[in-house]
């Protein structure tokens, strides 16, 4: 068996290497979660202190994190009575609607759908009232950095609506 020379090696190798000068590189492909909705629900993203609206009695915290190069938010909520759970969320481009998903310690499962109306994020589904009525919750960001959450329930197919929770979070203090 012949063993190639130093020289020969670097010829064979030069096909591996970058473009050569005056060779123009591939443009890169689009990031998959790059359009601009998917920075529509960015205002919830980070370690929060959540208080009933008009409160200063601490309920819960809650983590968000943008994940999978930006395709999803995370929701982790950890409510002081120890009922844990979370959310994923994420714009469905095909639907041109935002989605999320629910779950905590206790079993639940709850599916929300909707969007961004230009002031809030807002989800309607089901899975969080009794009987299978309408959830609807209404995430506003507020001028002071705080975001809102409200939440209301409607048993006659979104027709009339009825106040379920409110709740404000605050930015955790090393989050700030």
């Amino acid at each position: 068996m012949r063993v190639p020379s130093p020289a020969m090696l670097a010829v064979a190798l030069a096909g591996f290497a970058a473009p050569a000068i005056g060779q123009s590189v591939p443009p890169q492909p689009p990031r998959p979660c790059a359009a601009p909705e998917f920075g529509q629900f960015d205002f919830w993203v980070g370690d929060w202190e959540v208080y009933p609206t008009g409160s200063q009695k601490l309920v819960a915290h809650s983590r968000i994190e943008k994940l999978y190069n930006g395709c999803a938010i995370r929701e982790n909520w950890a409510p002081l009575s120890g009922q844990t759970g979370g959310s994923l969320n994420t714009y469905v481009v095909a639907a041109k609607e935002w989605r999320q998903l629910w779950t905590d310690s206790s079993a639940s499962w709850a599916e929300f759908r909707g969007g961004f109306d230009g002031k809030a994020m807002v989800l309607t589904g089901t899975g969080f009232a009794p009987n299978g009525a309408l959830t609807r919750m209404t995430y506003t960001p507020q001028p002071d950095g705080s975001v809102r959450q409200y939440g209301e329930n409607s048993t006659d197919k979104g027709a009339s609506w009825t106040p379920s929770f409110d709740f404000t979070y605050r930015r955790a203090k090393d989050d700030q």
